[in-house]
Order: structure tokens, then sequence, then C-alpha cells
């Protein structure tokens, strides 16, 4: 996992390193909380101009904030690349009974939420490609929230609510990659297709240094720019090359893998720079000349109560269903009113919200101010709402003891 702040790294334990990433991920989301609330009150003060003038300008062939979101996001999909892998091979989804009740949480949170927002967009051809704006969970923004509640919710939802948000982002990025592509260039997927064999090879050849990944990966990320695949694919194809499993010289070889290199290298950065920067930059909505009608739009509806709703109907409904049919366990120690908090804690969506929103009116700068806005109302009610449950709830097993896992 990612090196702390100041540098330090945790021990190599599994559950020091996953206590590690909670921390790291929950305190990221507050310092997101106060990226996004910034962003609001500079687009509404008399720096506005600036503030969107400087978004807008160029630097070489693309905007500051296209660099923003198709160069500096590359590195946030490279780090959910890396930990959808580790994830998948060694941690939490290493088996499929730990997969199950997650994994179809997360369905269930990403086809729901569809469905309500076609409910309201479904008869409209431009504002139903945003479909899958409501479909993502911010694991950042909800496990600062949760870390608002200290040891009121216990460490099972936690890692419950991780594992969640893994194959939930994994989803997001099988949808940008299949739905949100432009016109592609065959040349130039054929390039990048061949950089990828080489990042294969070198895998499969034992080739342990992080710089020739790096340097292959940065020609990759360029190729899919080019190829009208969103560039950020670009990073967890990156990711799914880069080794985990060591060929130890002697069993007391401690060397660390370099997925876990690169992981820790990246965390901390990610957390605390990329993804603030990236909240900064999109998260600012002018109110100026808005009407009440901007909010009780169907699209900005759609995107509000997809979240809020869309979420808890998917994701507490699908844990339910699991749990009643016996085919998986509650979280150890948690209690179905918190499953309840968590699910609605799920209905915060702002970074892959926003991500999918920008790229699904790329272009129409007033509906991406309409999704913006449903995305702001609907994670803010998703985020008080869960709290609310969560810090009421009662803390003791209300379950049997052998329905526990």
């Amino acid at each position: 996992m990612s090196a702390s702040p100041n540098g330090s790294r945790p021990s190599g334990s599994p559950l020091a390193m996953l206590r590690a990433f909670l921390d790291n991920s929950a305190s990221g989301g507050l310092i997101l909380m106060a990226a996004g609330a910034l962003a609001l009150v500079v687009a509404n003060s008399p720096l506005a101009p600036l503030y969107f003038g400087v978004l807008e300008s160029y630097v070489g062939p693309l905007s500051v904030l296209h660099w923003i979101n198709d160069l500096l996001m590359a590195a946030f999909f490279l780090l959910v690349g890396l930990e959808i892998k580790r994830e998948m091979l060694q941690g939490q989804l290493a088996t499929w009974d730990r997969r199950i009740l997650p994994g179809m949480a997360a369905a269930g949170g990403m086809i729901a939420p569809a469905a309500v927002f076609l409910i309201f967009n479904g008869n409209d051809p431009v504002t139903s490609r945003g479909w899958a704006i409501p479909a993502a969970t911010d694991i950042a923004f909800a496990l600062g929230v949760l870390s608002l509640l200290g040891p009121r919710v216990p460490t099972s939802l936690k890692i419950f609510l991780t594992a969640l948000a893994i194959i939930d982002d994994l989803g997001a990025v099988v949808i940008i990659a299949l739905f949100y592509t432009g016109e592609l260039s065959l040349l130039y997927l054929g390039l990048a297709a061949l950089v990828l064999v080489a990042l294969t090879v070198m895998n499969r050849l034992g080739v342990l240094r992080l710089t020739p990944y790096l340097l292959l990966g940065a020609v990759l990320w360029f190729f899919v720019l080019r190829s009208g695949v969103h560039a950020t694919v670009a990073g967890v194809l990156l990711a799914l090359t880069i080794p985990l499993r060591l060929r130890l010289r002697s069993p007391d070889d401690r060397t660390e893998p370099p997925l876990h290199r690169l992981e820790h290298s990246l965390h901390g950065w990610v957390t605390f720079l990329v993804i603030p920067i990236f909240g900064f930059a999109n998260a600012g909505v002018s109110f100026a000349g808005l009407t009440s009608d901007v909010f009780l739009n169907n699209l900005t509806l759609g995107v509000a109560l997809g979240l809020v709703v869309g979420k808890l109907v998917g994701v507490f409904g699908s844990t339910m269903l699991l749990v009643r049919l016996g085919w998986a366990k509650m979280p150890w120690e948690a209690t179905v009113r918190q499953m309840l908090g968590v699910s609605l804690l799920c209905g915060i969506g702002f970074t892959m919200s926003l991500f999918i929103g920008l790229l699904a009116f790329a272009g129409n700068p007033l509906l991406q101010e309409e999704v913006k806005i449903g995305i702001l109302g609907g994670s803010l009610l998703a985020g008080l709402l869960g709290w609310t449950v969560l810090r009421f709830a009662p803390s003791k097993v209300e379950l049997p003891h052998e329905a526990q896992a």
C-alpha cells in the first residue's frame, strides 16, 4: 500500500497495509471535500474569471483542464488498476467467497442507479448518454465520511465498502472504454497494442525494475490518447502488467514486489494531490444566472436520485437478498441498519461520476453544469443520510452470532 504523507511506510502485514489504506483514503476524502467546497466558493466569487480562465487556457496542445483530466487522472487510474490487481490476486477479493457479497452489491449498485437515471432521461437521446454517471462510488469521499464516525462503524464494513468500491471502479473503467470512446484510430490502437504486448513480455521475462514499465507506460498513454479511447484507460492497462509476484532467490529474500513499490509511491500523491486538484478543477459551478428549473430538470434529477435512491436500492437490496438466500453472510459485527448507512454512503459519486459526466457531455458546458449540480446535490444528500443512519445505528450486533461472517 501507499506511503504515509510523512514518507513512512506501513509494515508488510496485509492487515497493517489495509489499515494504512483506509486511513489514507479517509484523510484524502476530507481533503477532497475541502477542495470541492473551495471550488464552489471560488466559482461564485470575484475570482471566478481567473478560475475559469486558467482552466480554459492552453498549454501546448491541450487546455489546463484537459491536462488535469487526461494526464493527471491517468495516475489515478494507474493506482486504481494496481489496487484491483492486488485485491483480486492477494487481497480481500482473492477468493470467490470473498467476492460474491461486494461483487453482487457493486453490480446492483451500478444497474439500479442507471435504471433510475433512465426513468427520467430514457426518452431523450441526448441526456440518456449520461446513464453511467450515477453508477460509481467515490471511495475517498465515502471513507472520509466513515472516518468522522470513528469506531462506531466496524472495520468489516470499511473493508466491505473498500472491496465494493474497487469492483465498482473496475466496472467504471470498462464502461468508459466501451461506451465513452470517440472515433477510433486503428493505427494508434495497433501501436498501443504493440506497447501493451511489450509490457506483458517484460512481465513474463521477470523484469522487476519499474523504470522500463513507466517509460513504456508513457508511450502507451500517448498512443491511447491519439487512438480515440480515453487516455486514462492506459493507466489501468499499465497496472495490469506490473509484476505482483517475485522470483525469490532464497527463502529469506524480502524484496518488495514492483506492484507494491509503485502503489506505495503513488498512493500519497494521488490521494493528497491528484484527486484534490481534479476536484477543485471540475467541481466549480457558477450559480450566476441559474434558475430553480435547473435543479428540477430531468438530467439533474436523474443524476441526483440515481446516486441517492439507485445506489441504496442496488447495494442494500443486493446485499440483503444474498444474505436472506443464504448465499453470503453479513460482514462481521455489522448490523442491518449499519449496512443501510453504508449503502447510502455508496451514493457519494463525486470523482468518477464527474469524470464520466465530462466524457458523456464533452463539448456541452450547459449539460456538464447540470450534471455537476446533480452530482454535488446527490452526493451531499447521500453523505448526510448515510452519516445520520450510521451515527444513530446501534453498534451492537443485532443478528445471531452464527449469521455473521
